[in-house]
């Protein structure tokens, strides 16, 4: 080979490696970010419920299409054993407003301010739940007429977008404190099961919960998906006699008190999600607020092999802090602004979809 050849081969090094390492950081499976070189998790929270309103098709789409690491979101089971996807267990009247019955002169009638686990999916499908913005959020856009989906709605839709490397971090909304107010755990986290297995995309699900009995009923189901285990530390029950309720047995006590030991208990638990400070919607500069989620947390976690991704937090000096600490991810309403910091700072910035798979 000749010097010239040599050396145009070398100037070619440089361009040809580039492309590799672009399509490694966009194709690494979402298994990744359990590793050891796990990139930074941006969740949002609810599908963005800063941006759109929450857990509409229309704003995991945007997520989707904004580029996130994972999409949040809640399920629920109705009297007809659908799940769908919904934060509260009651139909909340600040988000939902009633139409008319299902049927005239339907019993169950008004909807609003009845448990889901009380009503069917028909009678759930009445409720505009895009009425109104929701309180507090500004810049949310308002998907008007919005009826609340299901479960496999928002599978499709990732699967709609080829949105390979995007998790879904899903809740099981089971109520441990009032059972009585949510479809029983485990019919509830076997319907939830049923549904992300038949999707075809469970390698791409987190399942995580306050109720770790429901975590434990997932894991005898799906011994290799990953577990999420939440806590906003008053549901730890410390210093209390016996076991809280929603620890699936576990008595924080017997751990000294401490989430990460315990939380380190529940079998295919692989990241601990913690409320970030105190007050809940605190931020870092308000007289008495401290953080729940701190570096010692983070460092303990990290020790068992465990990930730490505090919820939910929008404010970015906070966000910068808790990364500052090592956390591996953040739950958010506003995953724009998360994406942004994480641009300043340099760091890896999830793959951006778009329907069909067009990127």
């Amino acid at each position: 080979m000749s010097l010239r050849h040599l050396l145009t081969g070398l100037a070619l090094l440089p361009a040809l490696a580039l492309p590799v390492t672009a399509h490694a950081a966009q194709d690494d499976p979402p298994q990744a970010r359990f590793g050891p070189q796990a990139r930074f998790d941006l969740q949002a929270h609810r599908g963005g419920l800063g941006m759109t309103t929450e857990e509409s098709l229309e704003g995991f789409g945007k997520a989707l299409r904004l580029g996130v690491s994972t999409l949040e979101l809640d399920t629920h089971v109705t009297k007809d054993l659908k799940v769908v996807v919904n934060h509260d267990r009651q139909i909340s009247g600040v988000k939902c407003r009633d139409t008319g019955p299902v049927t005239p002169g339907d019993p169950r009638y008004p909807y609003v301010g009845k448990f889901i686990k009380d009503l069917t999916l028909a009678q759930i499908k009445t409720l505009d739940c895009g009425y109104q913005r929701l309180p507090g959020f500004p810049d949310q856009e308002v998907v008007k007429g919005f009826r609340m989906v299901e479960l496999k709605d928002v599978l499709n839709l990732v699967k709609s977008y080829h949105a390979h490397q995007v998790a879904l971090n899903i809740e099981t909304k089971v109520e441990a404190g009032a059972p009585e107010q949510t479809a029983p755990r485990e019919l509830f986290v076997r319907r939830v099961y049923e549904e992300i297995h038949r999707s075809g995309i469970e390698r791409q699900v987190t399942i995580q919960s306050f109720d770790w009995g429901a975590l434990k009923a997932m894991h005898r189901l799906a011994p290799k998906w990953p577990l999420v285990a939440l806590t906003n530390y008053d549901f730890l029950q410390v210093g209390q006699p016996g076991a809280s309720p929603w620890l699936g047995g576990i008595d924080a006590d017997d751990y000294d008190g401490d989430f990460v030991k315990a939380a380190a208990a529940v079998p295919g638990v692989t990241t601990l999600s913690p409320n970030y400070g105190f007050p809940q919607n605190g931020k870092v500069g308000d007289p008495g607020f401290r953080f729940y989620s701190d570096a010692a947390m983070v460092a303990e976690a990290h020790a068992r092999g465990l990930k730490v991704v505090p919820w939910t937090c929008d404010d970015p000096a906070t966000v910068e802090k808790l990364m500052g600490f090592g956390a591996d991810g953040i739950i958010t309403d506003y995953p724009d602004r998360v994406r942004q910091i994480m641009a300043d700072r340099g760091m890896r910035l999830p793959r951006p979809y778009a329907p069909h798979g067009r990127a």
